[in-house]
């Protein structure tokens, strides 16, 4: 499992203590994005979705874009396909077609969409982000948990090896029973500050919680009638 550390960390000497890490940076607020570049092992450019979706701003496509086709120059940087949170399937495919930038990209599903759309993202993409919705919204929570354990049951009965699955601010998964390819979080940016924290105890700690990599099919909770 690869963990994304997200950004921006500051001050700039915390940033440089992660230096040989992975980075994720988000689109809203792009301020690292040329030093993990020049530090990181690889990249992960967030289309800033959520955090656009959370301040009610309004998303400028043509503009990330633009900024994805700068550093997708580098081979390992991968960028996650613009998505709209609560926007429903039919959207979500439409913003995938319009990806100009071919597997350099990975689509993302939401936890409140069919299943049958993960099925067919995983079938096609080389990589596919899952990211919370407000009916999940508690990552670890036990419906959470076992929207989870469907979602995995369903991949391993169709692929043989299991797909790459990024989770969105999914760090706390790492450790756990799901075999997440990588996951991300803003952690390290947000309390590396903290008197019993600094960013390379923290990142080391992150990123020796490894996951499985397989899966045994678990069972399922069926609904009672009434």
């Amino acid at each position: 499992m690869i963990h994304y550390h997200g950004t921006p960390i500051t001050p700039v000497a915390a940033l440089y203590q992660l230096s040989g890490r992975h980075f994720c940076v988000s689109h809203a607020r792009p301020d690292d994005v040329r030093r993990v570049h020049q530090i990181g092992q690889s990249v992960m450019l967030d289309n800033g979705a959520f955090s656009k979706w959370k301040s009610g701003a309004e998303t400028d496509w043509p503009a990330f874009y633009a900024w994805c086709e700068v550093w997708l120059n580098f081979p390992t940087t991968w960028a996650v396909i613009p998505d709209v949170i609560d926007g429903g399937s039919q959207l979500q495919d439409a913003l995938m077609r319009e990806w100009p930038f071919g597997h350099r990209g990975a689509p993302v599903w939401h936890m409140d969409e069919p299943l049958d759309r993960l099925l067919r993202l995983t079938a096609e993409w080389p990589r596919v982000c899952i990211g919370s919705t407000a009916e999940y919204a508690v990552v670890m929570g036990d419906a959470w948990q076992e929207k989870m354990d469907e979602c995995w049951n369903e991949m391993a009965k169709r692929h043989r090896f299991l797909p790459a699955i990024h989770m969105l601010r999914g760090m706390q998964c790492s450790g756990h029973r799901w075999p997440f390819a990588s996951v991300d979080s803003t952690d390290i940016a947000q309390n590396h500050n903290r008197p019993q924290n600094t960013p390379r105890a923290m990142a080391d700690r992150w990123d020796a919680m490894q996951c499985p990599g397989v899966w045994s099919l678990r069972p399922e909770q069926l609904e009672l009638s009434a």
